[in-house]
């Protein structure tokens, strides 16, 4: 005589710990990340009426190989990065209180730093700051 089973075991799998870890991530990643503030002291400043807003913008000048520069997010060649500096210039988009910062990787050569800074003292800009690795990351 052959015996058959008529009901069939159901595995169904539970949902509910699989989502309380991913939500334990999520609250562990949203509460340890890090969050550029601006560092200095906390003060109570006084009010004025006569106070104007001022716009702090930068231009960053990313230089990955001596034919690949980037001007903000758009690639330059290096002969037309002076000429468009003097024209963002004429055109009000480069003022005295924009910061440009100049970065380059390990691998670009030295001169090719040095003449992306002497493009961009001849497009008329005079204070340039060069970015570096904080001190934490350097092995």
């Amino acid at each position: 005589m052959i015996l058959t089973q008529r009901l069939k075991p159901r595995v169904m799998l539970d949902l509910t710990p699989l989502i309380d870890v991913v939500f334990q991530l999520v609250i562990f990643f949203m509460i340890s990340s890090v969050f550029n503030t601006a560092p200095g002291i906390e003060l109570d400043l006084p009010d004025s009426t006569t106070s104007e807003a001022v716009e702090v913008t930068e231009v960053r000048i990313t230089v990955a190989g001596s034919e690949e520069i980037y001007l903000n997010r758009d690639l330059v060649a290096l002969p037309n990065l002076g000429k468009t500096l003097r024209e963002w210039s004429n055109q009000g988009r480069l003022t005295d209180d924009t910061a440009v910062l100049v970065e380059g990787g390990k691998a670009v050569p030295y001169e090719t730093i040095i003449t992306v800074l002497d493009e961009v003292r001849r497009g008329g800009v005079t204070a340039i700051s060069l970015i570096t690795a904080p001190i934490s990351e350097v092995p």
